[in-house]
């Protein structure tokens, strides 16, 4: 939990303080004077005895009893300041802005892990350092502008770069998105986005509070704190967007397991935030985009009606919103041609209505007041309204402001002309109104708050029997398990499976029951089938004595599987583990299509059974799992269930790093695991 102090200092003193405010400590001090902190400010400077018109001391033990500090000077000289601040000054809010501190050095780390310490031992809070500070409705610690005037109902917004904090902060303004708190954590010593999320979760009244939290995240350090407290304020109606830096690796990384090859950390993110209801988004732009559609009203349907005075917007948006999983329904409605004879000859009102680039503002209200009273069919408006410059449009934006406030259904105003009607954009933004300038982003943002949904969440319930069954089959083992451990350990987790027999000798070909026709696949070889390591359709003793003899020919092979021959259709489940995000289980289609075609969902751990099944169905092959053209599907439920045991697998036994079930064999009535690979 922050100290309150840092939420709400009484006093503050600056150390650094200066006359100049284009440095830290004097642009923050003026910060805090002109935006009216109300409490007592000192600073610390030893040149100085007065800096910005309040008293300055000479050093830190010279000052009275204060409640925050805010550190402007070389690195060096913190751990000292702290120490005093803390020890004779019963100071309990920290924000340092200094750098020199973990992200540069093992030093630095050290010096920055010794201020933890004593933050720590008073109960205290540390922001940054190496950050930029932070300002709420009750004051202004940062150094850096804009600073927006601020909105109890504006966004929260957490950010671990203060730079990237102030570049959407700057564009986000220009739009009309009010802020009413920002926090930039930098290296995260103590406080990180998960602990600032903590707390507007735990403080968080519906109603009161602000219900749009923003993040930028470069490096998610507790994972199930950040899923704990964003599904809690999902639940408690906030809605939360965030952009996730730094997804891709640099160079390649060799893969073991198919899930190896497709599970990553990004992966592991996007279930993360799937699980949570947190809107992911990949740029500052994006993120804008959709806080500003979280400030209207919900959307409560798909239906979408586009009004506009230009065709190109709306074709553009009708595009993007259709290939979203949103609709642009004509209307159809009796009253339709009722409302175009109020329009000026060469209109439409099939949706998109057009009024043409002549259309007046009563001509726009009364399409409103027919698309919100009159078309039941449309679940939301869309205003797409510039100018070409040859007259004002401060009317028009008059009447989309009140129908905004009045109508039932939300309607969201894109006004492309930034330079034409720059004035009339800048009064209507001033109102208090989110305007959005692009309609392909507008839709797109959208279509993401449309679809972001709150998963049911799974809860693991361990058996005690059945874990130390499954430790004990794989205690002292490393690397990749040989096919009978995990056979044995598929049985203990009621995972169906082939019935199966491992070869190693020649003697060992008289004590086969396994009926032909048969498959006989190497053991050893990771890749079976890029080495040639799988034979099928063996159809007698001297077929399968041939396969036998080849197959242990091969490079690294140790023995030979042999299964009867099975037809079906194959499919995939897979299980990565990432880190402190836990494992990651992927399904698809199997054999080599999951290789080909990609065509996979995944899940963080814990699942449920409500969210596995939302994995099966957002696979491109649904159709086909269901049965198509004439060809029976599979038992999805099964899948379903083998898909669940794989979670409490990994779950029960955290030392799995990868595990593969490819294929499944599935026909319409049954589903076995034909081979299974996993690595400890």
């Amino acid at each position: 939990m922050l100290n309150p102090k840092l939420l709400h200092p009484l006093s503050i003193a600056i150390v650094g303080a200066s006359d100049n405010v284009q440095t830290p400590g004097g642009k923050v001090l003026y910060n805090l004077i002109s935006h009216g902190f109300k409490g007592s400010l000192y600073g610390v400077n030893p040149k100085l005895t007065q800096v910005q018109g309040i008293p300055c001391f000479q050093d830190v033990s010279q000052l009275p009893e204060v409640d925050m500090a805010i550190i402007a000077v070389a690195a060096k000289y913190c751990v000292d300041i702290v120490k005093t601040l803390t020890e004779t000054k019963n100071t309990k809010a920290f924000i340092i802005f200094s750098a020199g501190f973990s992200e540069q050095d093992a030093a630095g780390k050290e010096m920055e892990s010794e201020m933890v310490n004593l933050i720590n031992k008073v109960g205290g809070s540390l922001l940054g350092p190496n950050n930029i500070g932070m300002f709420n409705t009750h004051f202004a610690g940062v150094f850096t502008t804009p600073i927006p005037v601020l909105d109890p109902k504006g966004v929260d917004f957490i950010s671990g770069s203060g730079a990237t904090a102030v570049f959407i902060m700057e564009a986000a303004m220009r739009n009309g998105l009010t802020f009413n708190s920002v926090f930039s954590v930098g290296n995260s010593a103590q406080i990180g986005v998960e602990d600032v999320l903590q707390h507007l979760d735990e403080t968080y009244v519906h109603g009161t509070s602000s219900p749009i939290k923003l993040l930028y995240i470069e490096s998610i350090q507790q994972p199930l704190k950040l899923l704990k407290h964003a599904r809690s304020l999902r639940e408690k109606g906030a809605a939360i967007a965030a952009i996730k830096a730094g997804s891709s690796e640099a160079g390649s990384r060799a893969a073991s397991s198919h899930t190896g090859a497709i599970a990553n950390t990004d992966t592991a993110v996007d279930t993360l935030f799937q699980k949570a209801g947190i809107i992911r988004c990949h740029g500052r732009d994006e993120l804008i985009h959709v806080a500003g559609v979280l400030t209207y009203p919900q959307l409560k349907g798909k239906n979408i009606c586009i009004i506009t005075h230009a065709g190109g917007p709306a074709v553009m948006l009708t595009d993007v919103l259709s290939k979203n999983g949103l609709e642009v329904p004509k209307i159809t409605h009796p009253k339709s041609e009722e409302l175009l004879t109020q329009l000026y000859p060469g209109s439409s009102v099939s949706n998109p209505i057009d009024f043409l680039a002549t259309g007046t503002a009563q001509q726009l209200d009364t399409i409103l007041t027919y698309c919100d009273k009159e078309f039941d069919e449309i679940d939301a408006i869309v205003v797409i309204f510039g100018s070409p410059g040859l007259f004002g449009v401060a009317e028009v934006y008059e009447v989309l402001e009140a129908q905004m406030k009045s109508s039932r259904k939300p309607i969201y105003p894109i006004l492309p002309s930034v330079i034409n009607v720059k004035e009339e954009i800048e009064t209507f933004v001033s109102h208090g109104n989110f305007a959005f300038f692009d309609e392909v982003s507008f839709g797109n943002a959208l279509a993401k708050v449309a679809h972001t949904k709150t998963i049911e969440i799974g809860v693991f319930h361990p058996k005690p029997e059945r874990q130390q069954a499954l430790k004990k089959e794989i205690a002292g083992a490393t690397g990749y398990l040989p096919p009978e451990t995990i056979n044995r350990l598929f049985q203990i987790m009621e995972i169906p499976i082939v019935p199966e027999q491992v070869l190693t000798h020649a003697s060992d070909l008289d004590r086969i029951n396994i009926s032909y026709p048969m498959v006989a696949k190497v053991i050893g070889p990771i890749h079976k089938t890029d080495v040639g390591g799988v034979r099928l359709n063996i159809a007698d003793a001297t077929a399968l004595q041939s396969h036998f003899e080849s197959l242990m020919l091969l490079k690294d092979a140790t023995g030979v599987l042999i299964q009867p021959m099975l037809s079906g259709m194959e499919i995939y489940v897979g299980a990565k583990k990432e880190g402190n995000f836990g494992h990651t289980i992927v399904c698809g289609l199997g054999g080599i299509m999951i290789e080909v075609m990609k065509d996979v969902s995944m899940g963080l751990t814990p699942l449920s059974i409500s969210e596995i099944q939302q994995m099966i169905g957002r696979l491109k092959a649904y159709p086909m799992l269901q049965g198509i053209r004439g060809k029976k599907g599979i038992p999805i439920d099964q899948f379903a269930q083998v898909i669940l045991k794989v979670s409490e697998l990994v779950q029960y036994l955290p030392e799995i790093e990868e595990l593969d079930i490819n294929p499944l064999l599935a026909n319409e009535v049954s589903i076995v695991a034909v081979d299974g690979r996993i690595r400890i």
